[in-house]
């Protein structure tokens, strides 16, 4: 008796290919977020050095991932696959990114695996004026943990500034960066520095629970509806962490302040 082997197209084993490639570095950033999650608590020198450490290493492995994707996208635009990893990374680029590789004249654009990154540059390109630094900041309203309904413009434009942060529970990224996050509020907040936390999450107890384990002691608020969120699609925030910062008068000044830029920025406003 023969038996018959299922070969894999000349595509399917490069798209394969490509997949083994992005697996690697995805195994990698698992096991620094685990290492993470180890200390995450941890509260001496030794653990604030490590947290800042593996945060750098995230951040660089972040950087590669995108470098990699950008890599297999502009390799395959004479076929399908560059869709696949399009519709994967769609989140994580801006504006110009995302509007180069969603090019009508490529082979690949009428794919149905790219509706989604065309709903989010055709989101990005009717909300990106309202993150442009100069503009004022959009007022949502959302309920806060106790599920009162705030608006963004109770702490927006009273004289202070204001980060809006946008983060969830279930982001790795985000959890690495808080703790960064919680320690420029604690030396700015005496001076007039406020946050408030916009959570993309789904679960109301996985919110809260996260929000009282990393000590984020700033106003926070959700439509617990994840990526539909109102900040979402209020701000085209497609990739989280991501952040804008709100001057004294409710004008935007900066946005995505992450790592020491966050804190070199709040230096350069508060001269410490």
């Amino acid at each position: 008796m023969r038996t018959l082997e299922a070969k894999a197209s000349p595509l399917n084993e490069r798209l394969f290919g490509e997949y083994r490639r992005i697996k690697a570095l995805d195994d990698r950033g698992m096991e620094i977020y685990n290492e993470f999650e180890k200390i995450m608590q941890g509260t001496t020198p030794a653990d604030q050095a490590e947290k800042s450490r593996l945060s750098a290493q995230m951040d660089a492995l972040r950087d590669s991932m995108v470098a990699l994707y950008m890599e297999i996208i502009d390799s395959n635009r004479d076929n399908l696959i560059a869709a696949v990893f399009i519709d994967n990374i769609y989140r994580a680029t801006d504006y110009q990114t995302l509007k180069g590789m969603l090019d009508p004249a490529a082979p690949y654009y009428g794919h149905p695996l790219l509706n989604n990154a065309k709903t989010a540059l055709a989101d990005m390109e009717a909300s990106i004026a309202k993150r442009k630094p100069g503009t004022m900041v959009t007022d949502i309203e959302m309920a806060d943990t106790s599920g009162k309904a705030r608006k963004l413009s109770e702490w927006c434009g009273r004289g202070g500034y204001v980060l809006i942060d946008f983060w969830a529970s279930w982001c790795g990224p985000c959890r690495m960066e808080m703790p960064n996050v919680v320690a420029n509020y604690k030396k700015y907040h005496p001076k007039g520095f406020e946050i408030v936390g916009i959570s993309f999450d789904k679960d109301a107890s996985a919110w809260q629970d996260a929000i009282k384990s990393m000590g984020m002691e700033w106003p926070q608020l959700s439509d617990l509806k994840g990526w539909n969120s109102a900040g979402s699609s209020t701000y085209g925030i497609r990739s989280i962490p991501s952040s804008i910062l709100v001057d004294g008068s409710g004008r935007i000044v900066d946005v995505d302040l992450r790592g020491q830029r966050l804190g070199q920025k709040l230096k350069e406003i508060y001269g410490f």
